[in-house]
């Protein structure tokens, strides 16, 4: 199989990621939609490698249809490879979202990238709700992602590949509420990538108060001047030059 065979081994040897939080996976019964900030294109072969053994071979990815198919060799190739959908990203599409839903009634898990394309520079774009708008038609839950690091492998309007570690983490999964509206979930999902974000800038005890008191910096980064949100992009440190792929403590039961 590609995936395994191909794919994986080059991912662990241009993006070295460290996981976090897969065992939080162990108990959840799939089919699952996994909804994850978007930075690079290597973002969809890495986390699909990621990906503990029983969702991988049970994924497909919905890719942004006028990129990845609107040519006949890049929908044939996006297709085997990383097994993609082609699913709107500028306008709501019936078929789309049908397609999808049909997919996740049939036992297949669906990776989404709710920004809707790579962020430009390196800090996440607003979530657009299709991850929170098919969960709550199908009734599966979202297991929130974050991929730290891949915009240095390769970033958007790059012309080449780099080998950089990475970090992916896999958040708990979520369900919407009773009477939660669409836009209200959306809101939670991207909030929980924002915490697994923020836990790579700083660590988990910071990230889980944060969370806590409402106060966990947004993915979009800080409303000011381009050199400026650059400049603190990559003046945030990298928990994995820090302590070398130690996690953290996790909270005692």
């Amino acid at each position: 199989m590609v995936l395994d065979n191909v794919t994986l081994p080059v991912a662990r040897v241009i993006a070295s990621p460290l996981i976090r939080g897969a065992e939080g996976l162990e108990g959840v019964e799939g089919p699952v939609i996994f909804a994850s900030n978007h930075a690079s294109h290597v973002d969809t072969a890495l986390l699909l490698t990621c990906l503990p053994l029983r969702f991988r071979h049970r994924t497909v990815v919905a890719a942004a249809a006028d990129y990845f198919f609107d040519r006949r060799w890049k929908a044939d190739a996006s297709s085997f490879l990383l097994a993609t959908i082609p699913i709107e990203r500028t306008k709501v599409n019936r078929q789309s979202a049908d397609q999808a839903a049909e997919l996740l009634a049939d036992g297949w898990n669906l990776v989404i990238f709710p920004e809707g394309g790579r962020s430009p520079d390196g800090w996440a774009q607003e979530f657009r709700g299709g991850d929170a708008y098919l969960a709550k038609r199908t009734g599966r839950p979202v297991v929130s992602v974050h991929l730290g690091g891949t915009r240095h492998l390769l970033p958007k309007g790059g012309t080449g590949l780099h080998r950089s570690r990475t970090t992916v983490t896999f958040g708990p999964p979520l369900w919407p509420e009773e009477g939660e509206s669409t836009r209200r979930f959306g809101a939670r999902i991207e909030t929980s990538v924002a915490t697994m974000a923020n836990e790579a800038r700083s660590d988990w005890w910071t990230a889980r108060k944060q969370a806590a008191s409402g106060s966990t910096p947004p993915l979009q980064g800080p409303d000011a001047a381009p050199w400026r949100r650059s400049w603190m992009l990559s003046a945030a440190p990298d928990r994995r030059d820090i302590d070398d792929g130690v996690e953290w403590p996790k909270p005692t039961r």
